[in-house]
This record gives structure tokens, sequence and C-alpha cells, in this order.
């Protein structure tokens, strides 16, 4: 049973704006290709992932309210109250999470538009390793998918540490075509998931080499 309501679109929007804000203040993003995102109906953003700054970037330069799925470790102190009443979607990556997915795909029924960072943790932002769960709310939900590279949000110090971008310094954002991750079959098995995730994976590498190659990064 599903014991959190379905994230505010409303909410979504004032953490736009928040977003907005803090991200043009702090760095200078450069939005490319944000006309691709579907003006209607719902929509799964699936954004590349190497530093903590990557989901208030694309939510505060997307075109349209985002609510991300966010680990739930993120939720801790006043961020827990404030990420709920800006519309993001609380997650146990440990488990699987029925009150979150409901959520998930409550949004995508409204015609929402989700956040989904499918490589699941930060690491080389390459999408190099995906979970199953983008595949299985895409074809669970019909929504097509919108790849995004974040570019330049982070800069190595170490083997194991990354550092945020320096102030005022350029942070590219790239949305890519929209494009259905199922084979049309409407066919939900571990087999078609398993497919859909690896048309997903080539699709991502794919807008990730093109955003490289755009950006010159």
């Amino acid at each position: 049973m599903n014991s959190r309501p379905v994230p505010s679109v409303k909410g979504a929007d004032v953490g736009r704006r928040i977003g907005v804000g803090l991200m043009y203040g702090l760095w200078k993003p450069r939005v490319l290709g944000a006309w691709k995102v579907p003006a209607t109906g719902p929509v799964i953003l699936a954004v590349n992932h190497s530093h903590n700054i990557d989901g208030p970037m694309v939510m505060g330069v997307a075109p349209r309210p985002t609510h991300f799925l966010i680990k739930k470790e993120a939720f801790v102190g006043p961020l827990d109250p404030f990420l709920l009443a800006i519309g993001q979607v609380k997650v146990d990556r440990q488990s699987a999470d029925r009150t979150a997915i409901t959520q998930a795909l409550d949004l995508l029924a409204a015609g929402g538009v989700l956040g989904i960072f499918p490589e699941g943790t930060r690491g080389e932002g390459d999408f190099a390793s995906l979970r199953a769960g983008l595949a299985y709310f895409a074809v669970r939900s019909g929504a097509p998918i919108v790849p995004v590279a974040v570019l330049g949000s982070s800069e190595r110090t170490s083997r194991l540490t990354k550092a945020l971008p320096p102030l005022r310094s350029r942070v590219d954002v790239v949305f890519g075509d929209p494009f259905e991750a199922g084979d049309g079959s409407g066919r939900r098995t571990r087999k078609a998931l398993d497919e859909a995730t690896e048309r997903i994976q080539k699709q991502l590498a794919a807008h990730l080499d093109h955003a490289r190659r755009l950006t010159g990064r």
C-alpha cells in the first residue's frame, strides 16, 4: 500500500525555481536541446551521475518540473522535509521499495516528469553500468526516455574524490532525443526488461558521446 501521496507538481515547480537561482548563481549552465523534452505527458529523464550537483542542476534547467528518485540516505535532518516538499521521491535502494515504485508510476500516469540516475549511484557518469529500474519504469509506464548528459559538474581531485566545479565555471546540460525503451510488445518479463536495459544503455552511451563532441568536453 502506498503510504505517501503522489509528490506535488507545485512542489517540484518550487524546486525548479530554487534550482534555477542556485545553479545560475553559482555556475554558468549552458543548456542544449531542452526543446526536445516533450511539452506534455509522461517523460523519464535519464541523467548521468558524477556529482551531487547533477540532480539540482537538471532540476533547475529542465523545461518542466521534475521529480527525482533520490536515495533515502540524502533525506537527513532538514533536508528530509525540504526534499519531500519540493516533490522529490525517497527511495530505499537496498530493497524493492514498493512505496517509491508506486509513487513513481503514479507520477508518470498523471503525466509528470520522473528523473532517474540509471547508474544507481555516483560514478564516472558514463552510463557504463545500468540498473534495471529505468527499464522497468519505462516499459511499465510506456513513457519515453530523454537522455540527459551533465558535463563539467565534477573535477577529480584524487583517485577517490571529486570536487565541485569552480564557481562561475561552465556546466553543460545536453538533452537528447526521446526514445521508447520497449519493443512495442508490452512484455514485462525479465527477458524483456533485460533487452530494454540493453537498448537503453546503447542509446544513453550514444547520447553521451554526441554530447561530448557537441560541447568539446
